[in-house]
């Protein structure tokens, strides 16, 4: 808010499964805008369209891995978008420096700040999140989910599967970025205070081993899984 985020505006997230994910998701809905989570593979090409597409005035970015350079691939697309105001990279560790030089970190950004928010007032029908659709018949397109909806969806998660508040244990592999992941286990699974093992990239062997070693109650995949 202090950076002049405003009810209605829009901001991007790209960030893999950890807790930062949820952390700055929900941080955005707070303020009354909206979250454009942005797929954590796309090059600096695409991060230019989604952010120029949804008119996002922010745009937090995981710093990523020699592998996977996000933060260095966010900061090009948000360098070809003059209307982004503000860019911050995640860092694993909040107190670790930027690995783009000059470039704020969320760890720097959050420093002095109070750990309570009072959230924005929202109605129903306001956007709440702009999900992009694949582009398989062109470019891709964002559609809005209200408030409402994001509600509705966790409440039937809930309903369908007779969740029980502070019971269960969700593994999740699913990317949060998409829908499936974010519905049926973020916003459902937080509504009822479950616990969420966040896997940031799916290894069967290792989600196998996992289920064995934590007390998992809740699974969701896809076929390739």
């Amino acid at each position: 808010m202090e950076r002049g985020i405003r009810p209605g505006d829009r901001v991007a997230l790209s960030c893999p499964n950890l807790p930062h994910f949820p952390v700055v998701y929900y941080g955005i809905l707070k303020t009354g805008a909206a979250v454009v989570p942005l797929n954590v593979l796309l090059k600096s090409r695409e991060i230019a369209y989604h952010l120029d597409d949804a008119d996002v005035k922010a745009h937090f970015c995981f710093e990523g891995t020699p592998e996977l350079p996000m933060s260095a691939e966010g900061f090009a697309g948000f360098e070809q978008v003059d209307a982004v105001e503000h860019f911050f990279v995640i860092t694993h560790d909040p107190a670790a420096p930027s690995p783009v030089d000059g470039v704020e970190t969320l760890g720097n950004a959050l420093v002095g700040h109070g750990t309570t928010f009072d959230s924005v007032t929202a109605e129903p029908t306001d956007t709440a999140v702009i999900l992009y659709t694949s582009g398989t018949t062109g470019q891709a397109k964002g559609a809005e989910l209200s408030h409402a909806n994001t509600v509705m969806n966790a409440l039937a998660c809930n309903r369908l599967f007779r969740s029980t508040p502070a019971s269960d244990s969700h593994l999740l592999c699913l990317p949060l970025f998409h829908t499936f992941g974010a519905t049926v286990q973020m916003h459902a699974g937080f509504s009822m205070a479950a616990t969420l093992y966040l896997v940031p990239r799916f290894d069967a062997r290792e989600v196998v081993d996992l289920m064995g070693r934590e007390p998992i109650t809740f699974f969701a995949g896809v076929p390739t899984m």
